[in-house]
């Protein structure tokens, strides 16, 4: 059953109007759905089955089965990641979606390569958020992770005091074989608590940005990861050990 996300409380054999744009192509031209239809659709406040009652330019539904669903991981990861080159950090994005990231701070490294102005980064992050409602649909996801571009590393330090655990992915703890602070993380970390990690673009993070992060660093296991390649390997070993385990 498809599964689409509206911004809204709602409440059992209550009517709703889907009324966003590529929801209702969606719906009505992809999957070819009528009156009498089922879909599933994430509220802000429970998740519904929902009846299609019309269709037109927009979609009226009625709720008529709550669904409990566990689809979250239990901690919520934001993965911070410098902005990476040509369509890298959207897979990225794409599959960590699925992985469970709760959300998203893209920033400016110190070896960032990709320059981008203000004008064309808007137009990114319109596409960014698509490809996470995409992916959170596809994914059984209850929430849609959150996206917010941050300036440079400096702005990124001074917003590390909202999380309640911080760790930077740092290419050079895995050489240097560091292998026990991730586990001892997770293993401490309560449900519900937030925890950001920090990762470099291509090229890695500084020794400077190091410093100014001030936060645990981290190894992702022996080998050398892409840097699109390193979220996902966190998530994965999140899941594992909460999830799994």
């Amino acid at each position: 059953m498809q599964r689409y996300f509206l911004n809204l409380e709602a409440t059992l054999n209550t009517q709703y109007i889907v009324s966003a744009k590529d929801d209702v192509h969606h719906i009505k031209t992809v999957m070819r759905l009528t009156i009498g239809d089922k879909i599933i659709i994430n509220f802000l406040n429970a998740t519904y089955i929902c009846e299609i009652r019309d269709v037109s330019q927009e979609i009226e539904v009625t709720t008529i089965e709550q669904v409990e669903l566990f689809t979250e991981l239990p901690v919520n990861v934001t993965i911070a990641s410098g902005l990476l080159k040509n369509d890298k950090y959207e897979w990225m994005l794409q599959k960590a979606t699925e992985l469970g990231a709760h959300s998203f701070l893209p920033f400016i490294s110190d070896h960032t390569i990709i320059k981008i102005d203000d004008k064309k980064m808007v137009k990114k992050v319109e596409r960014y958020q698509k490809i996470i409602k995409e992916a959170a649909e596809q994914s059984y996801r209850q929430i849609i992770p959150e996206i917010s571009v941050v300036k440079n590393s400096k702005v990124l330090s001074e917003l590390i005091s909202q999380f309640d655990f911080v760790l930077i992915a740092y290419e050079e703890s895995a050489k240097n074989g560091e292998t026990s602070t991730l586990h001892q993380v997770i293993s401490e970390i309560q449900q519900g608590a937030s925890l950001l990690v920090i990762f470099g673009p291509e090229g890695g993070l500084s020794p400077e940005e190091i410093t100014l992060f001030n936060a645990p660093s981290i190894g992702l296991g022996p080998r050398i990861l892409r840097a699109e390649t390193a979220p996902l390997y966190l998530l994965s070993a999140i899941s594992y050990q909460l999830e799994l385990s």
